[in-house]
């Protein structure tokens, strides 16, 4: 059976912004970082403008999303990659984002 953590997992809805956050600690071969994540960010109904996310992990590796494409990335950690999304997300909109939520 699955072994998950749930650190995270909420979505908000702003200014026809959407944020999505699912973080989860896991113990499942696939991950062989530990960690299950999507951190994403888009348009209402609409396009991806950033997502993070492992979710081919042992083939793919970590992956980040834009508007121009995909790139494969170094994992520096959950921590430092949450921080890194956070910042990224408050450059690209004028919305004050309630992390906390």
């Amino acid at each position: 059976m699955a072994s998950y953590t749930t650190v995270e997992d909420w979505q908000d809805v702003e200014s026809g912004y959407v944020v999505d956050v699912t973080i989860r600690q896991t113990e499942v071969e696939k991950y062989p970082s530990g960690w299950d994540y999507s951190l994403h960010l888009g348009e209402v109904g609409g396009d991806t403008i950033l997502r993070y996310d492992n979710a081919h992990e042992r083939t793919k590796g970590h992956e980040r999303h834009t508007r121009d494409g995909v790139e494969t990335i170094e994992f520096p950690g959950m921590l430092t990659l949450y921080d890194r999304f956070k910042q990224e997300v408050e450059e690209q909109t004028p919305v004050s984002w309630d992390w906390s939520a």
